[in-house]
């Protein structure tokens, strides 16, 4: 299986965008690819845990690349990318809605960034053992089975509701023009 150094190592010369970007960096500075990843690797975890603006960077993060790998696969002929990237915006979407109700009290914790950024790393992984599998087979996917009939049902209620309401808004609305119209026809 290899050191995690030398997988590290076999993970920056596989083909791709990164392998390119740390080769054309490497001609430019005469800096092994190791160690301008290394030291990467290093500034972005000093600075979520110490820097202004952590937030911001975490969510980027957590979002522009996964995004440029979703664009990929829509475009790829491949169905398991797809899945893998919307199981990723699966969990997420929940990751975010839990966070907004608990964000006021974790953000005082130390280096909440720093745990945020890895857990979203981890969802992300190109791995069978990353978070968004793990999380989505073992907590979302039990819950959604268990609940999705009444959701629905719900969903649907609140749609023919909906659409009743902007019946009657539209049809009232209509009247009142047609009223409009001929009132003012009358003052003529």
């Amino acid at each position: 299986m290899g050191s995690l150094q030398q997988r590290f190592q076999t993970f920056l010369d596989r083909p791709g965008l990164l392998a390119d970007l740390l080769g054309r960096l490497e001609t430019k500075t005469g800096i092994k690819r190791y160690y301008l990843a290394t030291g990467t690797v290093a500034f972005l975890g000093l600075y979520l845990m110490f820097g202004y603006g952590a937030s911001l960077l975490c969510n980027l993060i957590g979002f522009v690349y996964p995004a440029y790998f979703s664009i990929k696969a829509i475009e790829s002929s491949s169905k398991e990318d797809d899945t893998m990237w919307l199981t990723y915006w699966v969990v997420y979407g929940v990751f975010s809605v839990a966070e907004f109700f608990s964000d006021t009290f974790l953000y005082w914790f130390p280096f909440y960034y720093a745990g945020k950024c890895l857990f979203l790393v981890w969802c992300m992984a190109p791995v069978s053992w990353n978070g968004s599998q793990v999380l989505y087979q073992n907590v979302i996917r039990p819950c959604f089975l268990k609940h999705h009939r009444t959701v629905d049902s719900v969903i649907s209620d609140l749609s023919g509701k909906a659409l009743n309401a902007a019946s009657t808004v539209t049809r009232e609305a209509s009247k009142a023009a047609v009223n409009l119209g001929l009132e003012s026809d009358k003052t003529k």
